[in-house]
């Protein structure tokens, strides 16, 4: 099972999206709402967008620049053709903005949180879709001040 898949206890699993803010922003994404979450090249991450269910939560997290998470998205689509992909071999969700964090949790808060440890943005940090456990979920939400 992966860590994305533990928090299906509450019929959700949890997630981290990348993206480079100059590229395409939290606030691009708050004002465009419902958003293909398109261009991921890489299987496993693809693995992951396919893994994803309507309804479950992820972390929008600025690569690059800032690298910090920002805010919070939905999965408003599950996995279909991915319509930048010409050759029709990988998937994009659409992701619905929820809400921004109260406080952006940086790349080196979460590196210096041993209570972060295991986390799959720490592990394999060039992976831009990646599941993120319940405890660790929960966690984050704290660090970032969002509540329930």
């Amino acid at each position: 099972m992966s860590a994305g898949q533990r928090g299906r206890s509450l019929g959700l699993s949890y997630w981290l999206v990348k993206s480079e803010p100059d590229a395409f922003s939290w606030d691009q994404q708050v004002a465009n709402g419902v958003e293909p979450w398109t261009g991921v090249r890489n299987h496993q991450a693809a693995a992951n967008l396919r893994a994803m269910r309507r309804g479950d939560r992820a972390f929008f997290y600025h690569s690059v620049t800032g690298k910090a998470i920002v805010g919070i998205v939905e999965v408003a689509r599950e996995a279909y053709p991915d319509p930048t992909d010409a050759e029709g071999k990988w998937v994009c969700v659409d992701m619905k903005a929820l809400r921004p964090v109260t406080r952006p949790v940086t790349l080196a808060a979460m590196k210096s949180d041993p209570a972060l440890e295991g986390l799959a943005l720490l592990r394999q940090s060039r992976l831009s879709v990646a599941p993120v456990s319940e405890a660790h979920w929960r966690h984050i939400c704290g660090l970032g001040g969002v509540r329930g």
